[in-house]
């Protein structure tokens, strides 16, 4: 096979950075996108702020302990969606091999790019530096010969980092690594591994496939492979969300049907609105619910073909909160997804199956 050449471009700390460079007033100082509320989740945090140990998907109320000076800004998608576009347009000069993560980041396999560049490092560093020049934001770029490698080589240097891994290098760099550094493998997993005396790649090369994938499921297969530095996913362009979903965190509990359904509507629209503007539709419906516990709760339902009519949607998604009516304790969180994705296109031709 091919020797491929995969670059993965990461923005540093893109929401926070938006607001910096849109906000002169902002450069310098510790920042998170979120709600300020004591029910609040950072979305992104700027570098100053990270130094106080403050991260996205953290609670308001500890980002304010950890970083009593923290400026909150409320995050504002559509600059971030029109930054994202600027930057795919770069990406789009070199290869038509891209597949978006994120706003803020995306693979590209420039193995035969459109310029006829040799080198995947000086394509990366035009990339790089066409960002700075046109967003006045920096990138951090991993480049290797799969995407395994390349998604982890970009989190090394930031921020403006750029950090290669040659063929030759892959399988020594891999047996060095934490296994907390591995993309791919969570928290949870990270801990059964430790228990298991799984701390490095190198520790993880130990095990043979058979083993893995009795202890981890279908994905240990993936685990013996990367423990060598091997990763065969390609770069694919047509790749669409798995899901769509829009949650809410309350200022106050939940409690009461009326107050509950009337919380659920606008992420019921979020949801749909996004899905009719990409022209992508799913046939799962998923409801999750946090209790003032931080239990989580989460119903679903799949039907036989996509659905394309938002009262649909609606009806089901009503239907799966009343399955958790009257609610056993009060609610601080509601959350509703659509999955099993495919877009209008995929669809034509096709024969439906309604639902009644």
């Amino acid at each position: 096979m091919e020797t491929r050449k995969i670059i993965h471009i990461d923005m540093d700390a893109f929401y926070a950075s938006v607001e910096q460079r849109d906000n002169p007033s902002l450069k310098g100082k510790p920042v998170a996108v979120g709600g300020s509320s004591e029910r609040g989740v950072v979305a992104a945090a700027s570098y100053e702020a990270r130094k106080y140990g403050v991260r996205s998907a953290m609670s308001s109320k500890i980002a304010a302990q950890k970083c009593p000076h923290l400026i909150f800004v409320k995050p504002r998608f559509e600059s971030y969606r029109a930054v994202s576009h600027q930057i795919r347009e770069i990406f789009a000069e070199y290869t038509p091999l891209i597949e978006p993560l994120s706003l803020d980041e995306a693979y590209l396999d420039v193995t035969n790019n459109l310029k006829g560049i040799a080198s995947a490092t000086q394509i990366a560093i035009e990339i790089k530096e066409k960002i700075k020049m046109q967003t006045q934001l920096t990138a951090s770029a991993g480049v290797s010969y799969n995407k395994f490698l390349a998604k982890i080589a970009s989190d090394f240097n930031k921020p403006d980092g750029l950090f290669i891994i040659k063929p030759s290098q892959g399988p020594l760099f891999v047996e060095t690594l934490d296994i907390d550094r591995f993309h791919g493998i969570g928290k949870v997993t990270a801990q059964k591994m430790h228990k298991m005396g799984i701390f490095t790649g190198k520790d993880l090369r130990e095990y043979e496939e058979s083993f893995l994938i009795k202890h981890f499921g279908k994905i240990g297969r993936y685990y013996y492979q990367i423990a060598r530095g091997i990763d065969t996913r390609i770069v694919n362009p047509e790749r669409i969300r798995k899901s769509v979903g829009s949650e809410n965190t309350f200022m106050q509990d939940l409690e009461a049907r009326a107050e509950i359904q009337l919380g659920l509507e606008p992420l019921i629209e979020d949801v749909w609105r996004y899905c009719t503007k990409h022209e992508i539709f799913g046939r799962t419906v998923s409801l999750k619910v946090k209790y003032n516990d931080f239990q989580i709760v989460t119903r679903s339902r799949t039907t036989l073909s996509p659905i394309f009519d938002v009262s649909l949607f609606e009806r089901i998604s009503y239907e799966l909160l009343n399955q958790i009516m009257p609610p056993s304790k009060g609610i601080r969180l509601l959350g509703v997804s659509l999955s099993n994705l495919s877009n209008e296109q995929e669809m034509e031709g096709k024969q439906l199956t309604l639902e009644f």
